[in-house]
Order: structure tokens, then sequence, then C-alpha cells
């Protein structure tokens, strides 16, 4: 896997390749000593241009488990906001010998410009890009479900026959998008849940049924219910009312959660708005994966990033990975 970009193009046998890798990765985490001597000499540079907690602590800690040299470079404080461009920077990274970027950019496309350039020869994973994608997330959402459903028998099963409602603000969620593709892909059913006015102009061409009642769509008892943050910061309009009728109407609150099927999950891809899209009492249920997705993260970023580094690549045997393979 040369770069990871998008799930929309990621074809079923890559997509279960990456999930199958995580479930070795995240077996190695129960040892005494997590580190892998996988990547050692490689170094990943995480280049964000947007603020991150959750996703860029994860690769840092993906690629250090990996015995990888990381570099973290925010575009806050750094040349980038004296106007340097994309261009000059990722030159100056491949001056500096990174074997990989991990990039998240306010700008739909910019993974993809980064990759296809000829700026630089690492490979490029897409840590999300403007209201695009964020494929990192979607693979560690379907780890998280493919592993609540089927345990320690989960490797080389696909998601056919799973329902899965993804409810909020669709309009702008990158999340959404990546998941829609990924998890049509893996063969679940997918719902779409929110206002009328959070719903892309594009949804006709997406995989996904589109409801604009929650309970409508609970009703149909699906088997993860997939809460997402309303991203106030994106929103230069009235979207809704006011936060309140949102939450009465399209909020995860504790009489809706008790509506749920037996073993149908809650997630939520973090940070949450508590009180908004979804209640304590359905955050901190037993139903809820948001920590698990947090720890499957670190193991499906292992798997990414050794797939991109250490994985064989067209006419090139790498023995070394092969030596290294958890």
């Amino acid at each position: 896997m040369r770069h990871l970009l998008d799930t929309r193009t990621l074809s079923r046998d890559d997509a279960l390749r990456i999930l199958d890798v995580a479930e070795d990765m995240r077996d190695t985490q129960s040892r005494e000593i997590k580190k892998l001597p996988t990547l050692r000499g490689k170094t990943i540079v995480n280049l964000f241009f947007e603020d991150s907690t959750r996703t860029r602590i994860s690769f840092e800690a993906a690629a250090k488990r990996l015995s990888a040299d990381v570099i973290n470079f925010s575009a806050k404080g750094s040349s980038v906001s004296k106007g340097e461009s994309l261009q000059d920077t990722a030159q100056t990274l491949q001056a500096m010998g990174a074997d990989a970027v991990v990039i998240r950019h306010g700008a739909s496309g910019a993974p993809q410009t980064l990759a296809t350039s000829g700026w630089i020869t690492a490979g490029v994973v897409n840590a999300g890009d403007g209201t695009h994608e964020h494929p990192t997330q979607a693979l560690l959402d379907a780890f998280t479900i493919r592993k609540r459903r089927f345990g320690d028998d989960s490797r080389g099963r696909d998601l056919a026959g799973v329902r899965v409602a993804i409810v909020g603000d669709i309009l702008h969620s990158r999340v959404a998008r990546s998941n829609v593709w990924l998890l049509h892909t893996l063969g679940a059913e997918v719902t779409l849940v929110a206002p009328p006015t959070l719903v892309p102009q594009d949804v006709s061409q997406w995989p996904a049924r589109v409801v604009y009642d929650l309970d409508e769509a609970l009703s149909a008892r699906p088997d993860a219910v997939m809460m997402l943050r309303i991203q106030l910061e994106r929103m230069n309009a009235a979207y809704f009312p006011t936060e309140r009728e949102y939450s009465r109407r399209w909020g995860l609150d504790a009489a809706r959660l008790a509506t749920l099927a037996d073993g149908s999950i809650v997630m939520h891809p973090g940070p949450m708005n508590r009180g908004l899209e979804i209640s304590a009492d359905a955050a901190d249920s037993p139903r809820s994966t948001v920590l698990e997705q947090v720890a499957n993260g670190v193991s499906v970023r292992m798997a990414v990033l050794y797939l991109v580094l250490a994985g064989e690549r067209p006419g090139e045997r790498d023995t070394n990975a092969e030596e290294h393979t958890p």
C-alpha cells in the first residue's frame, strides 16, 4: 500500500487486510513490552495544519510502538503562519528524509495533492482533509464494530448484514463520508440521520438511506448507532433553531438509549458535546464503545503505517518487513 488517501477507492480485500493486520497489532499491545522493531530507522512526520488531539496522539503512539522516529509539525508557530506553501513545506520534509507523512489539512484534497504532486517520495496517510475524508477513523470504527460482533473470531470477516445508523452533522463530517464508503464496501447497510439542513446535496450518490427522524431510524433496530459531533466551528449559518431543539430531536438521550436492541452499540468519533448530540447516560453506558475506539485507533494506525512503510511494494520484496511481521 503506497498511500492511504480515502476509503471510497479502497477495495474490500485491502480493507480486510488492514483490519486483519490491525488484529495482529492489537495482540502485541497486550504484551509486557509493547514495542515492535518493525519500522526502526524510518521517519514519520505528523503534518497537522488543523488542531487535533486524539488523531495526532494516536498516530504518534502507533509510530513509536513500531519503533519509528516521529516528528510532530504544527502549522501554528511554523513557517506556514508566515505564508509558506504546502509545496515548500513538503519539499523541506523531503530534504529531511521523511519516509511517511501523516497529514491533516483544512482543504479537501490536500493529501491527494501531496501524494501525486511529485514533491515528495514519502508515503502519504490522510488524517482528515476538509469535509472530504478521514479514512483511519472509518477503519477503526469498522474494526470496533467487527470486534464487538465477532470477538476473537473476527479475522477475515466483513460486516455483511450489519445495520449502522450515522446520526448528526453529516454535512460537515469527513468521518461520515469515509464511514459510508467503507461500511458499504464491507457489506453493511448504512442509514444517515440528520435535519435536512445538515444533509449534503450530493447524498443521493452515496450508498446509504437518508432519514430525517431519529426515532424512525432507531425503530429499525440498528446494530450500531454512530453519533457525530455538531461542528459548530465549521458553521457560518443557522443550521438548526437552538442547541436545545437539536438535542431534543436528534440527540441520543437516556430514553432513546433504552429503546436500542440487545447487543446494539453506541459510537462517537470524539470529542463529544455531552448534552448536545449525546447524553452522559449514553456516553458512559456499557453500550458505548468510545474508549474502545480510541484504543483500537492505535492498532489500526499501526497497521496502516506498517503496510505503507514495511509492506511489500510492486517489484520490491522487503525481507526486513517479513522478519518483523507481528
